[in-house]
């Protein structure tokens, strides 16, 4: 009898656990945008002016200006079941202790809560301070996973692309994008828009291409002139002498960073076509792959006038961080 209610014990506790990650909802929440739980006080103080300040640093390179990041406010006794299912959500509270942790899937999934705690208001704006890139980058790290998985499932079988399969490498691609080009070592893919203002003109646009390794190719300062160079050979305008240039009238930004281990440079900027009107900005992704002494390029661009765009790059920088080198 004993060893019965052992196992119906053992059982109970083995299907609780099981329910557990069976119950969790589905989060809620737009791309790009967290939940920030903080009382009033705090909220209006110091703590609640560098959340504003940091969330809202404008993207380089959108020609209309958008927010990094959109926030939201609640007060602590206002967070309740409806609100816990938001996916990213920042908890900045007072407390006994200094903190700063994150917790997944606690109340809904897929989610990301960060918890950022001080004995006073002071310790808590130089918490902030001193985490805030990596804060921030948490929620868009986030987001970047979840709408990879989300276009994972709508994929088409990127074998079909001779350049990929020429630069042995995979590449998450949606079936909304369609062929433009694909030489074998130049692929152009592009999705046209089929809602808002931008419906019917707007597009947006994954370029794949290698460039081999040298002391040019290297440096980031000629990242826009090799750009420049792939939009002259490849990317023409309506009519002739029309091709896509970066715009000179606005700096790009590059700064460094690493993808699938290897150090790399990443660039925002907008672009354009010569002796047109078209304009938009774009995204480029240069690799430097030591092993197989090339320079492998990822660049999205958008055209889509007339609307916001943050989110139509940040697809494109997901798809474009999808890439894998097989």
């Amino acid at each position: 009898m004993k060893k019965i209610i052992t196992i119906l014990f053992i059982t109970s506790l083995f299907v609780s656990c099981l329910d557990n990650t069976v119950v969790l909802p589905r989060s809620v929440g737009a791309f790009n945008k967290v939940t920030v739980v903080a009382t009033g006080s705090l909220w209006a103080g110091d703590a609640g002016d560098e959340i504003r300040k940091s969330f809202g640093e404008l993207i380089v390179g959108l020609p209309q200006p958008e927010r990094t990041l959109s926030v939201g406010h609640v007060a602590p006794n206002g967070f309740t079941s409806m609100m816990r299912s938001n996916r990213n959500i920042l908890i900045v509270e007072l407390s006994d202790k200094e903190s700063y942790t994150k917790t997944y899937n606690k109340y809904a999934s897929p989610q990301t809560i960060v918890y950022v705690s001080s004995k006073d208001k002071e310790g808590l704006l130089a918490a902030l301070k001193n985490n805030m890139k990596e804060l921030m980058q948490t929620f868009k790290d986030s987001d970047i996973k979840l709408l990879q998985r989300v276009f994972f499932k709508k994929r088409v079988n990127d074998s079909m692309y001779k350049t990929l399969k020429n630069l042995n490498i995979s590449l998450t691609i949606p079936k909304e994008f369609k062929t433009v080009d694909d030489t074998g070592e130049f692929l152009w893919i592009r999705q046209h828009l089929q809602s808002g203002i931008a419906r019917g003109t707007g597009n947006n646009n994954i370029l794949v291409y290698s460039l081999p390794l040298n002391e040019q190719t290297l440096l980031a300062d000629n990242i826009i002139s090799m750009r420049d160079a792939i939009g002259k050979q490849y990317i023409p305008g309506s009519k002739e002498g029309m091709y896509m240039i970066t715009e000179a009238a606005y700096t790009p930004l590059t700064v460094k960073t690493e993808i699938l281990g290897n150090n790399a440079f990443e660039t925002r900027g907008k672009w354009e076509v010569k002796n047109d009107f078209m304009a938009g900005p774009f995204v480029n992704y240069a690799i430097i792959d030591q092993k197989n002494d090339r320079l492998l390029v990822v660049e999205g661009f958008t055209y889509a006038p007339s609307v916001n765009k943050r989110e139509f790059l940040f697809e494109l920088e997901a798809i474009a961080k999808s890439l894998r080198i097989n």
